[in-house]
């Protein structure tokens, strides 16, 4: 299938629990609050399900991150798009965060564990993305991640598709990126997924290694890199997520009452758009997790999943493909 602009491949680097305020609070021209300098690698990690979120008000840790920390991502930003009011998708924790970046829809809103009854388990029966590339003859990827989500839906558990992080440089190598690639840290020998109490800037690096892989190869002309971060991981952010939706199954049998509490949207994180085609400067159209999908869904000519990301903007903000194409990033 043709895709509907100069992109043939999309790549989502997804890393781990920091919000906008904690990484880019400091970055000039974005909507961001100055807070005390964080530790790195901060101590420990937090409390960031949805209870967490909900106490967010005197819970939330306010501290951030400055460039000297992060000095990639802050060149990343100044070279191509940063999006200042882009937005997770659940106001809470990883997994269903993960699975709105897969499938649009999550049918929990805390990570699934025998300590919460009052949701569903995997696997679930959702439809999603790579099951609607690969109906139209199109290939996907998802490469790491020692708990992979992928293996949580039904129609994904066990493809061949799935395989270690290693896999994204060796088939950059051999020619053969995917349409669309799900790009995760490895977990060892070392954290790299900067999700607490791993390192930032170790983390950082592990980025840049494969970013400079697409930056390096044949594909830079044709590829779209997205990074972003799947939550909050109980960092303050200034901005209050939108009112989507709210939740309407149960909660623990302990702390504060779920039901009929904000589900969608939840916490701002950043989000980094690499491409020969990106606008420079900062986007400061709404935008969330499942807009990456819907992005996906554009570029290949893809129906909607739901009526979730159907209703969802898909990035076109953030790129302008009549103008000269960008270098690749010079990041080391």
């Amino acid at each position: 299938m043709k895709p509907h602009n100069a992109i043939e491949h999309v790549v989502i680097i997804v890393k781990e629990n920091h919000t906008f305020d904690n990484y880019f609070g400091t970055f000039p021209g974005a909507n961001g609050v100055t807070l005390p300098p964080a530790q790195d690698p901060p101590p420990h990690d937090q409390p960031h399900d949805h209870a967490a979120w909900l106490n967010r008000a005197t819970g939330a840790v306010r501290l951030q991150y400055q460039e000297a920390n992060i000095p990639a991502y802050f060149a990343y930003a100044r070279q191509f798009t940063l999006c200042d009011n882009y937005f997770t998708e659940v106001a809470s924790q990883s997994e269903p965060n993960h699975l709105m970046l897969i499938a649009a829809d999550s049918p929990v809103i805390d990570n699934t564990s025998p300590r919460r009854p009052f949701q569903p388990k995997p696997p679930f029966d959702l439809p999603s993305l790579p099951a609607s590339l690969a109906r139209a003859g199109l290939s996907w990827g998802s490469y790491g991640a020692t708990h992979n989500y992928f293996n949580e839906l039904v129609a994904l558990k066990g493809s061949p598709h799935i395989v270690p992080s290693t896999t994204f440089d060796t088939d950059i190598a051999a020619g053969k990126l995917p349409s669309v690639s799900w790009v995760y840290a490895p977990g060892s020998p070392v954290e790299l997924s900067e999700h607490p109490p791993a390192s930032v800037k170790q983390g950082m690096q592990w980025t840049v290694a494969r970013v400079n892989q697409v930056a390096n190869s044949r594909f830079w002309g044709t590829t779209a890199i997205f990074i972003t971060w799947d939550d909050w991981g109980g960092w303050y952010d200034h901005v209050q997520p939108p009112l989507k939706d709210t939740w309407q199954g149960g909660g623990p049998a302990t702390g504060p009452a779920y039901t009929n509490t904000q589900f969608s949207y939840g916490p701002r994180v950043p989000c980094l758009v690499l491409s020969p085609y990106a606008k420079k400067g900062i986007s400061k159209v709404f935008h969330s997790h499942v807009s990456l999908v819907k992005f996906c869904e554009t570029t290949f000519g893809l129906p909607p999943l739901n009526a979730r990301d159907a209703a969802s903007d898909d990035m076109s903000d953030c790129f302008d493909f009549t103008q000269t194409p960008l270098p690749p990033p010079k990041v080391v």
